[in-house]
């Protein structure tokens, strides 16, 4: 339907067109139908068909009006026309953000399958077929070319991807390299591998935040305190004779600010180096599965419950902002939250994969069976790693299955965590115990790696939180919270003006809407900003982030609008 589309909308353009080799990679590396032609042509239509509907709105608008409205339309049209052009580009530097994010996994993948079978080719196909997304699948091209001829694949894998993340080259090609080497060399050379990308992610993380701190302070600054500080002024500009009228404030907060919030927020996300992907998941998994339509009667209930509490504290013109900030965040949030709490569990699973190695590596090596290795680990760990092993430790010892079969059957204890890292890992173990004795010391070297891993994340996460704490508090608390004291603050301007000299006044309530709803759309942008800065534009945790972030925005400025109202 989207090809189509583009090919229909090309057919108005009025001129013939080169696409950049930029354009054209962007759209092979998300598997368009479309081709860089169609897509430049269908901008340029999209071009022409806004313009046709621009013009006969501007002409109808009043005088004073229409020289803004032409300012609006102008720069709408132009938009319009880069978004189709540029949007395969940001679309194709997002989707690249989240592989590269998975390439410390992949690597780690291949070297943990290494420490059990030296032969590069193996290790090689393991860690393609146990992962997902762009890498696994680029990996899982370069292995099928390579069937049959000398080599694993990895060398081309590297050349495709240097461009990109040239620590993962390094680490493809010590990774080929270890596989022929001997058994002291070849450890040597699987940890400078996985070394070697674990710093490459690390180095371009800081760059990125080191980078990011003037344009994210200028979006502060002229996104969100500027805008803000300016509603406290409109009083007096009307009293002093200034054109500010409420069709003006609405086109400027409504529209033309958010748009610009909306470009800067894009510009920032296609600049992330790398962002960790969450792991695949959706409402088809049996533990969401029939709870997805709690979302909107939950949302329906928190907006009537938003009108009569904004009513009664604010006033009639707080409704709207109440009934669409409450309704929909509680909506999302209640929507995505069975998601996310899956998505909590899985991630307490990860972080408990080191451990569990440790303890069964040391169990094995010490002489006990895999099952009764299982059962010990379980009892040992806490929290929701230990209820997986305990949970494969009795299917073993009631059903009578393997180790493999109850960790990773179709009816496994993993059948329901769709993560890679515990999926390979578990497979990784089954695979271990059945080499033999020194199945323990390879079990214990996983457990490293795996540590490895995690402080890798852990590290990223501490270093973006400096970025993205500060914004989800902007848009959720800090935002509102100005927002709401800067119209209680116009409110008493315009009543003390009233009083004096001052005339033609714009009401509190149409000031209260467009800033409310300005808000709103700041709380939601900033949001998405920090989630995708994150952990790239995962629809599930981003829904849930900002259904809270709206529902907070939401109270934090009508309480704002109260408590600031009272004081004046």
């Amino acid at each position: 339907m989207l090809t189509a589309t583009l090919r229909g909308l090309a057919r108005l353009a009025p001129t013939d067109v080169e696409p950049s080799e930029e354009l054209t990679r962007a759209l092979a590396f998300v598997d368009a139908n479309a081709s860089p032609g169609t897509v430049l042509q269908a901008g340029y239509g999209v071009g022409v068909l806004l313009g046709l509907a621009v013009i006969p709105l501007v002409l109808v608008l009043p005088p004073p009006h229409r020289r803004l409205g032409a300012v609006l339309g102008i720069a709408a049209v132009l938009g319009a026309v880069h978004l189709v052009h540029r949007g395969p580009v940001a679309l194709a530097a997002l989707a690249r953000s989240r592989a590269l994010g998975a390439a410390p996994d992949l690597i780690g993948r291949a070297i943990l399958r290494m420490r059990v079978d030296p032969a590069p080719e193996a290790a090689v196909a393991f860690a393609a077929d146990t992962g997902t997304g762009p890498l696994a699948a680029s990996l899982r091209r370069h292995v099928r070319r390579s069937a049959g001829d000398p080599g694993s694949g990895l060398d081309g894998f590297a050349r495709e991807w240097r461009p990109w993340f040239p620590a993962l080259a390094r680490a493809s090609h010590l990774l080929a390299a270890a596989g022929s080497a001997g058994p002291a060399r070849r450890d040597r050379a699987l940890a400078r591998s996985l070394e070697s990308v674990l710093e490459g992610t690390s180095e371009r993380l800081q760059a990125f935040v080191t980078d990011m701190g003037g344009p994210i302070t200028a979006l502060y600054a002229f996104g969100v305190l500027l805008p803000l500080a300016l509603v406290g002024v409109v009083p007096g500009a009307r009293a002093a004779g200034l054109p500010v009228s409420l069709p003006a404030i609405v086109a400027l907060y409504d529209v033309a600010l958010p748009a610009v919030l909306l470009a800067a927020a894009g510009w920032l996300l296609v600049r992330r180096p790398v962002a960790f992907p969450a792991p695949p998941l959706d409402h088809s998994h049996p533990d969401v599965e029939g709870r997805w339509w709690f979302g909107p009667p939950a949302g329906v209930g928190a907006a009537a419950v938003g009108a009569i509490v904004a009513h009664r504290l604010v006033g009639v013109w707080a409704i709207p902002v109440a009934v669409l900030g409450a309704g929909v965040g509680v909506g999302l949030a209640v929507h995505y939250r069975p998601v996310v709490a899956v998505r909590e569990e899985i991630r307490e699973i990860e972080a408990g994969l080191p451990d569990a190695c440790y303890l069964l590596g040391r169990r094995i090596d010490d002489g006990d069976s895999v099952e009764r290795a299982l059962a010990l680990t379980a009892e040992a760990l806490p929290g929701a790693t230990g209820e997986v092993l305990g949970d494969a430790a009795r299917r073993c010892r009631v059903l009578g299955v393997g180790p493999a079969e109850a960790l990773v059957g179709e009816r496994g204890a993993l059948a329901t965590v769709p993560s890679p890292r515990v999926r390979s890992t578990a497979q990784l173990l089954t695979l271990a115990t059945a080499e033999g004795t020194p199945a323990g010391q390879a079990i214990v070297a996983m457990a490293g790696h795996l540590e490895d891993l995690e402080a890798v994340e852990r590290e990223a996460r501490h270093s973006l939180a400096r970025v993205t704490g500060t914004l989800r508090s902007t848009g959720a608390v800090f935002g509102p919270l100005v927002a709401g004291a800067t119209i209680a603050l116009a409110d008493g301007m315009a009543g003390f003006d009233a009083g004096t000299e001052a005339v033609g006044t714009i009401s509190t309530g149409g000031l209260g809407v467009a800033v409310g709803v300005y808000v709103l759309l700041l709380s939601v942008v900033l949001t998405t900003l920090a989630t995708g800065i994150d952990h790239g534009l995962d629809r599930s945790l981003t829904g849930y982030r900002v259904g809270l972030a709206l529902t907070s925005a939401t109270a934090t400025f009508l309480l704002a609008v109260r408590g600031a109202g009272v004081l004046i």
